[in-house]
């Protein structure tokens, strides 16, 4: 637990899908017992109010909740808040929110209302770092429209800004740019479907998506690929793969709601502007999940 307790975002930490009622209105209780069922499936921690978590269509008051919610269900050191917002300040407060909470580190975009030059990512990760809590940057370059490439990384690690990466361009080219541009700073796997490449390159963890629905075969998959077993992780990989790349699409919480559904747990409506997926992607994501589950990965 040392090497958990020192660097809290190590391991598979799943990035929650929200359970909303068919009001959609957010389903707390229902929320509690995912959490505690992804952490006794295998995994070794939460991310709220990441984008998977719908954080942008949530009140303040919503989303305070979903945190302390989590940290409730499984103790603060497993929970990781996405504490992103279009403003700086606003970020911050989401920070110190994720202290008072109990947890131990939080996870932040680079500021995503503009295309932000390397100055203002450097400002904003400061301001965020001010609230006390380690800072796991979230590269995502296709929706944010900011890169935080190796080199910039390499510059908010030297300045003690962030302690870790989660890495979602998909280039996993990168990985190695990152070791050896800045060897401490922790890798963390940020789209599932270049999981197994990541976790050959070295990476220290998964900010993970499809585990919502099937954590016990991904933590499997995870597991043996970290330990350079390609015997066992190979396979699973080929599996998994129909479904893991649905999370780097625009429909991925669509996605994995629906394949939390097929698999007997809850995954439950979106809020607008997310609308349901559209028949032909259904009846895919459906036929995968149907077909992970008759190979006895649920």
């Amino acid at each position: 637990m040392s090497e958990a307790q020192h660097r809290p975002w190590r391991g598979i930490l799943v990035a929650t899908a929200l359970p909303l009622r068919e009001d959609l209105s957010v389903d707390h209780d229902r929320y509690a017992e995912h959490c505690a069922w992804l952490v006794a499936n295998g995994c070794d921690g939460v991310v709220p109010n990441g984008s998977l978590g719908e954080y942008q269509v949530l009140t303040p008051e919503e989303r305070a909740r979903v945190v302390e919610t989590a940290v409730a269900a499984i103790g603060g050191e497993r929970v990781m808040p996405g504490v992103s917002a279009y403003g700086s300040a606003e970020a911050r407060r989401w920070a110190e929110q994720a202290g008072e909470a109990g947890c131990t580190s939080v996870m932040l975009l680079p500021p995503n209302a503009y295309r932000a030059d390397e100055r203002s990512v450097l400002a904003h990760f400061a301001e965020v770092a001010k609230a006390g809590l380690p800072v796991v940057a979230y590269n995502n370059p296709i929706d944010t429209k900011v890169d935080l490439v190796p080199e910039l990384l390499a510059r908010l690690h030297g300045e003690g800004l962030v302690h870790a990466v989660k890495e979602f361009s998909g280039d996993v080219r990168r990985a190695y740019r990152i070791a050896e541009l800045v060897p401490e700073l922790d890798l963390l796997i940020g789209a599932d479907d270049v999981l197994l490449e990541l976790a050959v390159a070295g990476a220290k963890g998964w900010v993970a998506g499809y585990p919502n629905a099937l954590p016990r075969a991904s933590a499997e998959l995870y597991r043996a690929a970290l330990a350079g077993d390609l015997t066992t992780a190979l396979p699973l990989y080929r599996q998994l793969h129909p479904l893991l790349r649905w999370d780097s699409r625009v429909e991925f919480v669509q996605a994995i709601k629906l394949s939390m559904d097929v698999v007997g747990r809850y995954g439950g409506p979106v809020r607008p502007p997310r609308v349901p997926l559209p028949p032909e992607q259904e009846a895919a994501v459906r036929a995968a999940t149907e077909k992970a589950v008759a190979a006895g990965l649920a």
